[in-house]
């Protein structure tokens, strides 16, 4: 499970980057069709940012809880885990996408 916890620490990091970036204002690091109708670009880089850290923390957790053994509970537990949280983040990223742009695109 060490090389499960490496491979999502690396998307961790990818992820949290990127939420960064779009969280100081880097808005142009998401498609264009999804800003169409955005007015406050600033609060919406916010909101997406912190939407997408909600994934990249899933994944960071993930990671985490496999390291615990390499039995199926622990296996089963990291993937709901990362499914749940990735559900999440998405359902963040929809909701932000509905508040700003008036639709997901």
């Amino acid at each position: 499970m060490l090389l499960y916890l490496i491979i999502l620490f690396a998307v961790f990091m990818l992820l949290i980057a990127l939420s960064v970036m779009i969280y100081q204002g880097k808005t142009n690091l998401i498609h264009s069709y999804h800003q169409t109708k955005v007015k406050d670009k600033t609060a919406y880089g916010k909101a997406f940012g912190k939407a997408l850290s909600v994934m990249a923390f899933a994944c960071l957790i993930s990671g985490i809880i496999g390291l615990f053994g390499n039995s199926k509970v622990v296996g089963m537990t990291a993937m709901i885990t990362l499914i749940i949280g990735i559900v999440l983040g998405l359902c963040c990223i929809v909701a932000v996408q509905q508040k700003y742009n008036r639709g997901i695109f």
